[in-house]
């Protein structure tokens, strides 16, 4: 065996002089435009997911939450499967299916189900609550999970961007807690694993890739689902049934996810997540807009309080 040494360069680091490969280098910080584009293209999942919301509202004009819920997954799938099999992407390595599995759980299948039945009985203001919790919780998931270790000020920024939301969106709600909160907080848990997981797995592969394969993975449960579920649940063809079915399947489930995903892996996780406290805000803007609801004055200074904390969690150094 041949012997191995290593030597010490003018900086005083051991370099190898044998035959062993070199270290791998540091992974590199984001330079400032991989920074913007990143928080852009959180941004525009941001946006894409502030509809879900009121499309999912419109889908249930026609639709029953099974059908609605089953379906979405379906169709989400078709496009994604079309676009790995166009583009020839070769099947994800096996140490990466854990991962993908509670892409699938979570974001996929969980947290779509879970909020789609508390929208029978609850307002979209009052869903609100679900997403200004949830990039706190985003935060936390990353830590436990990935190590990540965000500032001081980066948490209590996050802390009161998560109470001016909670508190604008309890106080539109009437103050009242529904039966509802419990699928709210079961989507928010979930939510937030899976958030996490895929963007620790955007990391290693395209985002697109990881929601894509998440997926095809849920297609043995989600096209039997949507088969039995259509079965047994009455549909009603609407402009706003089938609008607010394909928007939640494509824009929602998978373009959304897509640039979402990108962004956290470009930005990091803890930071992508705090610009979810402005999606509560846009969610009541497109109700108004789209479902007739009211607003109150309270929403520009819960508006102005909110991107204050957004632009602090963004400088605040994890």
């Amino acid at each position: 065996m041949r012997a191995q040494s290593s030597a010490i360069d003018r900086t005083g680091i051991a370099v190898s002089t044998g035959t062993e490969p070199p270290a791998p280098a540091p992974p590199r910080s984001p330079a400032p435009g991989d920074r913007r584009s990143g928080t852009l293209q959180a941004a525009l999942g941001v946006t894409a997911f502030s509809l879900t919301f009121p499309a999912t509202a419109w889908g249930l004009t026609g639709f029953g939450p099974w059908s609605l819920v089953t379906v979405r997954c379906v169709l989400a799938a078709v496009l994604a499967g079309g676009c790995l099999l166009a583009l020839r992407i070769p099947r994800p390595d096996r140490r990466h299916l854990a991962g993908l599995a509670v892409v699938a759980a979570g974001v996929v299948l969980g947290f779509p189900l879970l909020t789609t039945l508390a929208l029978r009985t609850s307002s979209t203001a009052h869903a609100a609550v679900v997403v200004g919790l949830l990039p706190l919780t985003t935060a936390l998931f990353s830590a436990l999970r990935t190590g990540a270790r965000p500032s001081r000020t980066f948490w209590l920024a996050a802390c009161a961007g998560a109470a001016a939301v909670i508190a604008f969106t309890v106080q539109q709600s009437g103050g009242s807690l529904t039966g509802a909160d419990a699928y709210l907080f079961g989507a928010l848990l979930i939510c937030a694993a899976g958030y996490t997981e895929g963007g620790r797995l955007a990391r290693v592969m395209p985002g697109w890739q990881v929601i894509g394969w998440a997926l095809v993975l849920c297609l043995p449960l989600s096209a039997p689902g949507a088969l039995l579920a259509l079965s047994y649940e009455p549909v009603r063809l609407t402009a706003h049934s089938v609008t607010g079915l394909l928007w939640v399947a494509a824009g929602s489930q998978f373009l959304g996810l897509v640039v979402w995903y990108r962004g956290m892996a470009s930005i990091g996780i803890p930071k992508a997540s705090q610009l979810q406290l402005a999606q509560p805000l846009l969610t009541l803007v497109w109700s108004v807009l789209l479902l007739g609801e009211r607003l109150t004055p309270a929403a520009p200074l819960t508006a102005a309080a909110v991107l204050v904390c957004i632009a602090l969690t963004q400088r605040a150094r994890g």
